[in-house]
């Protein structure tokens, strides 16, 4: 299968999935939810998700509640960023930011309660339910401090100081690397995968969000606000922390090729996922 297929038919199922899953419309609270999860998006961490589990003999039915959670949780996380507080941004995949749609209080607790959301998918849909309680702490352990949320505000000390290459991939590590690798690892879990087949999918998804991070900064410094749907440029006026202000435009291209390369040469021998292989190659080559 094609991976512009694969990526539309993820897309078509998650969609269905979160309109039903999702609380219904009608209520600001709801609407706001429902406008930044539906606002875009390639679903790649559900992708991820969902070829990961194929790729141990899973279902697309044991996966879908790890997918839409992912994408909740991910979702959340977009929409604290693009407040003032944080990234202060007034587009996010074209379109105007959350705050911007409604209101901070708003968008503030639109992002609360699409993070609970995510957990409570998890936790009441999948249906191997001897699954839940791994499945769950892989999603706080990549969402908290030790992952997602440390990240971001690493990130967010770090603006102004000297860039350092240790501790770019640190911060990339947690702020991106750590949910890119709980999508596969989740995956993997949702379909039954061996323990060897779960390292695997660790290692790939480790390596493989770094390296989504490093090309998210390279495309903030080339790309034009039509490509990215958001405002460029936004990492050099607020001095932040990247991979091209610590190294350069080529050899952050570099690293993030040798981190796909790493990627990929993690699953061989355990997985068996031309589709992950695919994923990885979109990654370092995409434009926005």
């Amino acid at each position: 299968m094609s991976l512009d297929r694969f990526l539309a038919e993820t897309k078509t199922l998650v969609d269905g999935a979160l309109d039903r899953w999702l609380p219904p419309a009608g209520v600001k609270l709801h609407d706001a939810m429902r406008y930044a999860v539906f606002a875009g998006g390639k679903r790649l961490r559900p992708a991820i998700a969902r070829a990961a589990c194929r790729a141990v003999g899973g279902t697309d039915e044991q996966v879908l509640p790890v997918a839409c959670a992912l994408e909740m949780l991910h979702t959340y996380s977009l929409i604290h960023d693009d407040l003032p507080a944080i990234d202060d941004d007034d587009l996010r995949r074209g379109k105007p930011t959350c705050h911007r749609k409604f209101d901070e209080a708003t968008a503030i607790l639109a992002g609360d309660a699409l993070q609970t959301h995510a957990f409570l998918i998890l936790a009441e849909k999948t249906p191997r339910r001897e699954a839940v309680p791994t499945l769950v702490l892989d999603l706080a352990r990549a969402a908290g401090t030790d992952g997602m949320v440390g990240g971001e505000i690493a990130d967010i000390e770090a603006e102004g100081q000297a860039p350092d290459l240790a501790t770019v991939e640190s911060i990339h590590a947690r702020k991106t690397g750590a949910l890119l690798r709980a999508s596969a690892v989740m995956g993997g879990g949702a379909g039954g995968g061996s323990p060897a087949q779960l390292r695997a999918l660790s290692a790939y998804g480790q390596a493989l969000g770094v390296a989504f991070q490093i090309v998210d900064d390279i495309l903030d410094e080339t790309e034009t606000a039509e490509v990215l749907g958001k405002s460029p440029g936004k990492d050099r006026k607020d001095r932040k922390m990247t991979y091209p202000a610590a190294a350069g435009i080529e050899a952050s291209r570099q690293r993030a090729r040798e981190l796909k390369d790493t990627a990929v040469a993690a699953l061989e021998g355990a997985v068996d996922a031309p589709i992950l292989v695919k994923v990885a190659e979109l990654i370092v080559t995409r434009s926005k």
